[in-house]
């Protein structure tokens, strides 16, 4: 009895975690853990509601460039009249708030004291604060006040997870909007001081967030509420080489195609990877719940603006004014800007011999046969990610297969940015005007002179209205300039921004018959349009409702101003902030 006690008092008791069910207290102790998480947050980004498709497409409709040639898919965002009780509304919401989830769970394995961090882990640390601050500024730019939540403790409590978005004494309505802001400003900031240049990060810089990338969605951050001294210094630092090298590339086409030899190249400061077309899985992920061993890993950007008749579904359509507007002006050989061939897939005589010439997905274009988007409304087509024009397949593939990354920040808008800065803080300067001229000179557009802009207001114009459009026309973030530069909250403006969103339905038939005269590519006038997406706005609706599912579910979350219907305008204006009038260039 007594030795068959002491044998068992001397038993060992073998204790093993199953490495696939961990648990938030067995797992993130190594740097190689929170690797794993680095990688769940970047997989995060190129979902349904980030950028894979909805979320990127959102902001695109949001903007004057392009329009819902579906009539049904983004109708609602396209004319700014999103119901708070339609779901999509909220997948971004949804993406955002996971990837979020992914990055505090990091953030709170790395410390407070970044000096003591290995080189890894400061790396690991800044890669996650880019992101959770990307995370944020795409929620605040969307949503206007969504909840902020930055300590993955906060979870544990139905109080933490339930967070609020209004704080006890808030006298501001937008006082959310600006203490989110806050928060973006601070991991943008404190993610430029932890991570390498791009130069200094090598091969291991391709497809990761850089010093060069947090300090460029520094500066937009900065210029998001006016702050265009401090983004200007920001701008510069990044132009003289503080954080890597960057350079236009020669052949605007090579930031719109895949491909390693296109793909993370010098114009680039932060883009969202794909994998290459011939290399992806079979299973569509769309969801961060969805999830495949074998996901494609590709965009759905393409299906949304292919040409129905080549495959695509037919719903985005890029504006007859921005069509138009690249019209206007031929470079000093006398061709048309060769960024319209990459941006909308029409016809063109010059295009004959240039690039892969006139085609739609390898099929040869002609003058009197027009490709629209949609046979039912029209439109002209839009070729920024997308295959028609690099000879890759001979219609589209739909579903999660586009493999062009998408070049969510290059250089040209760095330029540019910096341009717009100076104007505001000390214009109209030759420093603007040279700024400019670099990206012009790309396509081989003469040079502006400073004599030309003897206001501020009109070197705005140009910037806003001319060079913005034609070098980022059909990209995401033109939805969120019209808001930062307060479009909505000034007459002229929104008329302005009416006309340029103006569209004519047209049909191969109709026009056959002789029913209606005009072409697709035709200027329209907003007094006899079919349609303009501005019509429908109303004061609050230039962001998206908060989904009334998700304020049913926090009882601690209110609305915004498009759940209300209440005006910004008395924010933008308390702020002191400028809305430049309309100048005729």
């Amino acid at each position: 009895m007594l030795g068959l006690g002491t044998m068992t008092s001397c038993e060992d008791k073998l204790e093993l975690v199953n490495p696939n069910q961990q648990t938030t207290g067995t797992y993130g102790q190594t740097a190689a853990d929170l690797e794993e998480g680095v990688i769940a947050a970047y997989n995060h980004i190129r979902m349904e509601g980030s950028y894979a498709r909805v979320g990127y497409n959102i902001d695109v409709c949001r903007g004057d460039e392009v329009w819902n040639s579906s009539q049904v898919w983004y109708m609602p965002f396209d004319d700014l009249n999103e119901p708070f009780t339609d779901e999509i509304g909220q997948w971004s919401w949804r993406e955002w708030y996971y990837t979020i989830n992914v990055c505090n769970f990091v953030l709170s394995r790395c410390g407070e004291n970044n000096a003591e961090l290995s080189t890894q882990m400061q790396r690991i640390k800044g890669q996650v604060l880019f992101i959770r601050g990307l995370s944020y500024y795409n929620l605040v730019g969307y949503y206007q006040n969504p909840p902020l939540i930055t300590d993955y403790s906060a979870y544990s409590s139905l109080d933490g997870l339930y967070a609020a978005n209004v704080v006890e004494g808030d006298a501001d309505e937008n006082a959310q909007y600006d203490r989110v802001l806050d928060q973006v400003e601070a991991d943008f900031a404190e993610a430029m001081t932890l991570l390498p240049t791009k130069d200094e990060g090598g091969e291991w810089a391709k497809g990761r967030a850089t010093s060069g990338a947090a300090a460029g969605y520094y500066a937009r951050t900065l210029m998001v509420r006016h702050k265009y001294s401090d983004a200007l210094a920001v701008l510069k630092a990044i132009i003289g080489g503080q954080y890597g090298t960057y350079k236009l590339m020669k052949n605007f086409g090579d930031n719109f195609r895949e491909g390693s030899a296109y793909e993370n190249n010098d114009e680039s400061l932060f883009e969202v990877q794909f994998l290459d077309y011939g290399t992806q899985g079979t299973d569509d992920e769309w969801t961060p719940v969805n999830t495949s061993a074998n996901a494609t890993q590709g965009s759905a950007i393409e299906s949304n603006f292919g040409p129905g008749d080549f495959g695509g579904w037919a719903d985005l359509s890029a504006s007859p004014w921005l069509y138009n507007l690249f019209k206007k002006e031929r470079t000093t050989s006398g061709k048309l800007d060769p960024r319209l061939y990459w941006t909308i897939g029409t016809y063109e005589a010059d295009w004959e011999g240039f690039e892969f010439g006139n085609v739609c997905y390898t099929t040869a274009m002609s003058n009197d046969n027009f490709v629209v988007t949609n046979n039912n409304y029209g439109g002209l087509p839009i070729a920024k990610w997308t295959n028609l024009r690099t000879g890759l397949y001979d219609k589209v593939v739909t579903g999660l297969h586009d493999g062009i990354n998408l070049r969510m920040m290059r250089y040209s808008d760095v330029l540019l940015r910096a341009a717009e800065c100076e104007n505001e803080v000390n214009g109209p300067t030759q420093q603007a005007i040279n700024w400019i001229n670099e990206v012009r000179n790309r396509a081989e557009l003469a040079d502006l002179k400073l004599s030309d802009f003897n206001t501020k207001d009109k070197l705005f114009e140009q910037i806003a209205n001319v060079e913005r459009p034609k070098e980022f026309g059909c990209e995401f973030g033109r939805g969120l300039d019209l808001i930062r530069w307060g479009f909505f909250y000034s007459a002229d403006r929104l008329q302005q921004i009416k006309d340029h969103a103006a569209v004519n339905f047209w049909t191969k038939a109709d026009y056959e018959s002789g029913a209606i005269q005009f072409t697709p590519k035709d200027a329209v006038s907003y007094g006899a349009c079919s349609k303009s997406s501005f019509d429908t706005w109303i004061p609050g609706h230039e962001f998206l409702p908060i989904y009334q599912g998700t304020l049913n579910d926090n009882p601690n979350l209110v609305g915004n101003s498009a759940n209300g219907s209440t005006s910004n305008a008395s924010y933008f204006q308390q702020k002191g902030w400028t809305v430049h009038p309309v100048v005729n260039l």
